[in-house]
Parts: structure tokens; C-alpha cells; sequence
């Protein structure tokens, strides 16, 4: 009969808790997921990969080269996969070669031995259908809670349009599969340069041209690390609304969302007195804008009163737009008491409200859907108490304290003037 009746009391106790302090933020995912890094290399084996124009060397032999020092140096903890394009049809059916792609080692852990000879094997041979094997790169990899890699090397554009590679990377990326492509120009190219450029940029990848052995096999290498460095787990995907009172309510953590053209999104945190919210967003361009455009991240009280903003502008030159703010409680109570005499009744809200808006406007024929892409980093944090400056005093206290030292600074210039004319007449 006890134990029931502290039972009872501890389910009423929470119940009461409950209520009192609303619902429960929804919080991003905070144990990473136990999986190891996974790339996929994929391999231009068409025809112009023959030219000998790399050192003196076919491009082909510089890119086997390279895939056997990589496969080497591979982390222990690193699955990898290896595709390729262009590497078996020797026909001139357009048609048949554009379907040219295989899988010549499957993700996962690497047999080094089965890896190097399944690339020592390679001919250049066919066509150049990147965007098909871009797309299945993308399943080879698979889905999860990590970060994806494809590396693309080659030395030409893409043959087989459609699919389009560079729209195949901005529906890859409109898919939030945190997937990346990080892309590798053989070619001195500026078509080829443009379209990996696209590319990597709609997956937030990088492009490097390689005009050496020695700069291939670096920068795969660099990449296969980097892939281990930034494997961390996807943000969690969350949907903002139009106005803040039917907004998610967030706690501290990560979050992905998409935002429609010149569209404003709302979200709900809760901040406690004595807390400082510091939040960011940004927003990718994955896809081609009107030149001049911003992102605008606001914090807004519960009544719509403005408390901070951070802005962000661009005029065509950059691929992701970033604007963060800080605010606390105390520090914005302070400042309103010193600015504003007249006593009025003051709001602390316990819940901001973030609300994310761009000015983006879409290119003739650019997709509208799905919105742009958007990452939205929150953090509540204990305020940190500005550091007190000496006090000189208000009203008649700092009047009386600036005559006095006009005074003594007159007297003192009055002086030292006596003194310097006094000198310069004696001499």
C-alpha cells in the first residue's frame, strides 16, 4: 500500500512538471551513429582518357597510378567503393554506350589486392555518361545517418545528356542524403571546368584541376581523410512554418529544413533568464539565382517585437549565404532600461522565435521545388555578463564631474604656457 501511494505521488509529481514547463523541444540527434566513413571513387574510362598528356603519360595510366598509391595509404576504417564510366562498350550505338557504368568494387572494407587489379584492367574504351553514374554512385553508397563521399575524376564533359550531371547533383542534394562530390578535372577544359564546378558546388563538394601524377594522387588521398574528418551525423530534418505560434519547438542541435523563393520560416526556442540563444543558419545555392540576394536570420519575441538580426548578402560569386545571431535576456532588459526612461511594462519572453527569410529569386526555367536548403544550427548557452567599464555617474553627478576636469585641464595647459613662454624668452 506504501509503495503504491509513492508510486501515485511520483506519477502525479511528473504529470505536474509536465504541465508547468509545456511540451518537450523536439531535440536533434545527440549519439552519432556507430558507422564508418563511406566513399566511392568514380573513374572516366572513355576514349579521350588515352591522350598522353599528363607528364608525358596517358591520363588513364597517371589515374591507375594514383588508385593504387590511395588504395595503400586507405585508412583501416574506411569503406570504399569504386565505379566506372565508359569502361566496357566499344560500339558507336550512342544509345547502348551512354548505359555504360559498373561497379568494379563494391562499398565496404577494401581488398587491396582485388582492388588494384580490378583498376589495373581498365581500357579506355567508350562513352562519357557522368550524370547515370553520379545517380549510381549515389545508390552504391547507399542511405544513413552519415556523410557520403563520391570523388569524380575525369577529363571530359559529360557525353550522354540527358541526364544532365549537374542537375543529377542538385536532385541528389535536393534529396538530403548528405551525400558530397568532390570532382577531378584531367583536362585543361573550360566546359569540363564549369561542369564540375556545378557539380561539386550543388553538393557542397570542392573541384581541383590535377595537371600531374603527383596532384591526383595527393588530392584523392586528401579527400579519402577529409571523408573521415567531416563524418559526422546528418542534421535532423525538421519542417518550419509561416508563423510562430504553430512553429516547431526546437531544442540545442542541428537541423535541415528547405525554404521556398523569398519565403519567411519560423521556429520556437525556449530561452530561459541568465540564458544567451546563439543560433546560425545557412542556405546552399544549389541551383541558378538572379545575381543579388541575402539571407536574413531575426529573433522575435512571442508578441513579434524584434530583439536581434544577422544578415547575409551576395552578388553571384558565393555558394552557401551564412547569418548568425546572439541574444540574451538580461543584456536586452539592461539596454531598454538605460535607453528608455519612461517606466513601461517590460516582456521576457521565455520562447524566441527564429525566423529564417532570403530574398533569392529563380533564374528562367529553374525549378522552384523542393526549396533551397537550409542548415540551421541552435545553441542556449549560460550568458555571460558583459564586463563592468567605470561608472561616471548620470544627471548632475557626471555635470559636476566633467567642470571639474575642464578645470584642472585648463590650469594645467594655463601653466605649462607660462612655463614654455617664460623658457623661449629667456633663451
Amino acid at each position: 500500500m506504501i509503495n503504491f501511494r509513492r508510486s501515485a505521488a511520483v506519477l502525479i509529481g511528473l504529470l505536474a512538471t509536465t504541465a508547468l514547463t509545456g511540451p518537450v523541444p523536439a531535440a536533434a540527434d545527440e549519439e552519432p551513429v556507430a558507422e564508418p566513413p563511406r566513399v566511392e571513387l568514380v573513374l572516366d574510362v572513355s576514349g579521350s582518357m588515352r591522350a598522353a598528356d599528363i607528364d608525358g603519360r596517358s591520363r588513364i595510366s597517371v589515374a591507375q597510378q594514383a588508385f593504387n598509391e590511395v588504395v595503400d595509404a586507405l585508412p583501416e576504417e574506411t569503406q570504399l567503393g569504386i565505379r566506372v564510366l565508359g569502361a566496357t562498350y566499344r560500339g558507336k550505338d550512342k544509345k547502348v554506350g551512354c548505359q555504360d557504368t559498373q561497379q568494379i568494387v563494391p562499398v565496404g572494407p577494401v581488398d587491396r589486392a582485388q582492388a588494384k587489379e580490378a583498376v589495373a584492367t581498365l581500357r579506355p574504351t567508350g562513352f562519357t555518361p557522368v550524370g547515370l553514374a553520379l545517380r549510381s554512385a549515389a545508390q552504391d553508397l547507399g542511405t544513413g545517418s552519415t556523410t557520403r563521399r563520391i570523388v569524380l575524376i575525369t577529363d571530359g564533359e559529360d557525353t550522354c545528356a540527358p541526364p544532365d550531371p549537374c542537375e543529377v547533383a542538385r536532385e541528389l542534394a535536393a534529396q538530403g542524403t548528405s551525400l558530397v562530390v568532390d570532382t577531378l578535372g584531367l583536362a585543361p577544359d573550360e566546359k569540363v571546368r564549369r561542369q564540375l564546378l556545378c557539380i561539386a558546388s550543388a553538393t557542397g563538394g570542392t573541384y581541383t584541376a590535377a595537371q600531374s601524377a603527383e596532384e591526383l594522387t595527393g588530392r584523392i588521398k586528401q579527400l579519402i581523410e577529409r571523408a573521415a574528418d567531416t563524418h559526422t551525423r546528418a542534421p535532423t530534418v525538421v519542417g518550419g512554418t509561416n508563423a510562430c505560434d504553430s512553429a516547431p519547438l526546437l531544442a540545442p542541435g542541428v537541423y535541415a529544413d528547405r525554404e521556398a523563393f523569398s519565403e519567411h520560416r519560423y521556429y520556437r526556442v525556449p530561452v530561459r533568464p541568465g540564458q544567451e540563444l546563439r543560433a546560425s543558419v545557412s542556405m546552399a545555392l544549389d541551383r541558378p539565382v538572379n545575381r543579388d540576394y541575402g539571407v536574413l536570420l531575426r529573433a522575435t519575441a512571442a508578441d513579434g517585437r524584434e530583439l536581434v538580426r544577422g544578415t547575409d548578402a551576395g552578388s553571384g560569386r558565393a555558394d552557401v549565404l551564412s547569418a548568425g545571431l546572439r541574444w540574451s535576456a538580461t543584456a536586452d532588459d539592461e539596454d531598454a532600461a538605460e535607453t528608455d526612461q519612461t517606466p513601461a511594462p517590460v516582456i521576457e519572453p521565455t520562447t524566441v522565435c527564429l525566423v529564417v527569410s532570403n530574398s533569392f529569386a529563380p533564374r528562367p526555367g529553374t525549378a522552384a521545388t523542393p526549396g533551397m536548403p537550409v542548415e540551421l544550427t541552435i545553441d542556449v548557452v549560460t550568458a555571460a555578463p558583459a564586463p563592468d567599464g567605470p561608472d561616471l555617474g548620470r544627471g548632475w553627478v557626471l555635470l559636476a564631474l566633467l567642470t571639474v576636469a575642464g578645470l584642472l585641464t585648463g590650469l594645467l595647459a594655463g601653466l605649462l604656457t607660462r612655463w614654455w613662454v617664460a623658457t623661449w624668452r629667456e633663451n
